[in-house]
């Protein structure tokens, strides 16, 4: 009986005990079924592909590269974290019964005991944001805030998304400084949220959008704010609102190239104007 040359050849070269006649489609070595990785074409020794992973750059999960990817909003889903952890923290303290739970939820609540003592505190204008009263409060904002992000954060862009919704909720807390009574306690991101409204309608108007359906989606919702028994500050809500508006209109008049390097100045000073209507509370 004729024999082949190499009969080790049949045998795989990591377990020489496994007779196989399967090939790596790399080295041309022969390997048994424990040993064999499916490849594009035909299947790999251990070592080839131990080599090619090392050689070809890593691909992200695609849950990963669903949420950090390019286009993902990284921003929102960030914001929407926070705000859960935020009210996280709150629920644990009460359960516990922590004095730091006062401390953050009056942090959130920018007027309140500030006003009453005559404190100075200017940070609870942009803390009040990001703390809820329930967690029905929680879910209607973070809901709102997802549907909104989803849509405006790709076509602004990160660092734009996250400078309007910053301004639009320090515009709202200016809304409740000027409008309302400075001891009411005043939680919530409802008057960022309306400022995406504002920068959204703004946005879809001057780029040829029809925005009826949505002027007539804030009126409801800005209506709903006017209704007694609601508990609604609905002074962060018009603050927001406006301060949403006029962020989306510098954005939208700064678009071109010609006119992009206005666009960082006029944010600047529309952030000074609203510093300046904030102070009005504390030192007229």
């Amino acid at each position: 009986m004729t024999q082949p040359v190499d009969a080790h050849a049949n045998h795989c070269y990591r377990h020489p005990d496994r007779e196989s006649y399967v090939l790596c489609q790399r080295c041309g070595r022969t390997i048994c079924p424990q040993c064999q990785t499916p490849g594009a074409v035909g299947v790999v020794c251990p070592e080839c592909m131990a080599e090619q992973r090392a050689t070809h750059p890593r691909t992200k999960p695609a849950w990963l590269t669903r949420f950090t990817g390019a286009g993902a909003p990284v921003v929102t889903y960030a914001i929407i974290a926070l705000c859960v952890v935020v009210f996280i923290i709150q629920t644990l303290g009460d359960l516990l019964g922590l004095q730091v739970t006062n401390a953050l939820r009056y942090a959130g609540a920018y007027s309140y005991p500030a006003a009453v003592s005559g404190a100075f505190e200017p940070w609870r204008m942009f803390t009040s944001i990001f703390a809820h009263a329930n967690v029905i409060h929680l879910a209607l904002n973070m809901y709102t805030l997802w549907v909104f992000g989803m849509a405006l954060e790709p076509v602004l862009g990160r660092a734009r998304y996250l400078a309007l919704f910053l301004i639009s909720g320090f515009a709202g807390s200016v809304g409740v400084l000027l409008l309302a009574s400075p001891v009411v306690p005043v939680v919530g991101a409802s008057g960022a949220i309306f400022g995406l409204f504002g920068a959204f309608f703004i946005i879809q108007r001057r780029l040829g959008g029809n925005g009826t359906q949505m002027l007539i989606l804030l009126a409801l919702n800005l209506g709903i704010g006017f209704l007694p028994g609601f508990n609604i500050a609905w002074q962060a809500h018009v603050g927001g609102l406006i301060g949403g508006f006029l962020v989306g209109l510098i954005f939208v008049e700064t678009r071109q190239v010609r006119r992009r390097g206005w666009q960082v100045p006029l944010l600047v000073v529309f952030c000074l104007i609203l510093i300046a209507l904030s102070l009005v509370h504390f030192f007229v």
